[in-house]
């Protein structure tokens, strides 16, 4: 349902963005994979089989917090279709618990990676109004963008759900309905999707404590959230606009 279409997918180096730029190659897409470390990029989409020299992967480094690195890529382009930003990133001491986190470091958080959110769909923006090309942009956001964290599934564990991600994610979402509104063309499209939690080999109480709050499924598996993405990108979601699609298997109700 993709054949033909190039789509960006940025932070292509992470457990989402490797597995999605298989899919869509599966979909008969091109694919221009961005991240800010190309050798772990290479080596995880390796591990999903696309092999370095795959003739419809364009690779490039790309810094979302750096404006001219983000600049000069969207100067570079003419003939993109889509794009979705799976990156994430925060600093050294990212995911202290609230009463330990500090200003400075809740500041710089939401910075790095809302600010860079805001970079790339400012860029998005940008390039169809240059290009006027039909264009669908994907954010990632989350289920605690949408509803307050269940705490008592991180009881008895190291972990927690850091107050950055829920700022972030929350904002993410809005933002994406306001660049919708402001754009306010049918041939541009700005929607989130807002995954449950994704299984990355946490500690067996908190996988156990969070199924109890689901529908069955537990974790969501990387390939779980890939089909909203991919559905978005599609002509199936022309007027898919401003919206945001919750994959969690009834985690928020």
């Amino acid at each position: 349902m993709l054949k033909g279409k190039k789509v960006l997918v940025a932070g292509a180096g992470g457990l989402l963005g490797s597995k999605l730029t298989a899919a869509l190659l599966g979909e008969g897409a091109r694919v221009l994979v961005a991240d800010i470390n190309l050798s772990l990029m290479n080596e995880r989409l390796l591990q999903q089989g696309v092999a370095e020299n795959h003739p419809d992967v364009i690779r490039v480094s790309l810094d979302l917090n750096d404006t001219a690195s983000v600049d000069n890529l969207f100067a570079s382009l003419d003939d993109l279709d889509g794009a979705v930003n799976c990156t994430y990133p925060r600093n050294k001491r990212y995911g202290a618990k609230f009463e330990n986190v500090t200003l400075a470091d809740f500041n710089e958080n939401v910075s790095l990676h809302l600010g860079s959110s805001f970079l790339f769909m400012q860029q998005c923006a940008k390039y169809f109004e240059r290009s006027r090309r039909p264009f669908s942009l994907v954010n990632i956001s989350s289920i605690y963008g949408v509803v307050a964290p269940k705490f008592e599934v991180y009881d008895d564990t190291p972990m927690t759900m850091p107050v950055e991600y829920a700022a972030i994610k929350s904002a993410l979402i809005h933002l994406s309905k306001y660049l919708a509104s402001y754009v306010a063309s049918s041939d541009f499209r700005s929607n989130c999707v807002s995954p449950g939690g994704i299984f990355d080999h946490q500690p067996e109480r908190f996988l156990a404590a969070y199924k109890q709050h689901t529908l069955g499924k537990g974790m969501l598996d990387i390939k779980d959230v890939v089909g909203s993405v991919m559905f978005l990108l599609s002509d199936h979601a022309s007027y898919v606009n401003g919206q945001n699609i919750v994959v969690d298997d009834g985690f928020s109700l």
